[in-house]
């Protein structure tokens, strides 16, 4: 149950940092508590996450991997932001360093 708590709360950390890039800084007032909600809800399903046994290095490594990557990606999608070669190398690495975290846990 823990990975599906972090996989919504990785879900909604996206989708919430999306919505601030669409916001324009917070200019554009109608985002804002789509906004909150969205990382209120993503870090209260953090912490249900962490209540059932999930180490913090292991949490928080994969939700920085897969938040980076995930950003960049939609970015790259939905507001054609740069998404360079050695930007998706770094991505790849930083994928890499969680998952060997990941299975050094074990």
């Amino acid at each position: 149950m823990s990975y599906l708590y972090l996989a919504l709360a990785i879900t909604l950390e996206i989708s919430a940092t999306m919505a601030l890039r669409v916001s324009d800084g917070l200019r554009v007032k109608k985002w804002i508590a789509p906004i909150l909600a969205g990382y209120t809800v993503s870090f209260t399903l953090l912490s249900l996450a962490l209540q059932e046994g999930m180490p913090i290095g292991i949490a928080y490594g994969i939700w920085s991997a897969i938040g980076i990557a995930g950003t960049a990606i939609i970015a790259k999608a939905a507001f054609n932001d740069p998404l360079t070669r050695k930007m998706a190398a770094g991505i790849t690495l930083v994928i890499i360093g969680v998952l060997l975290v990941e299975l050094g846990s074990h």
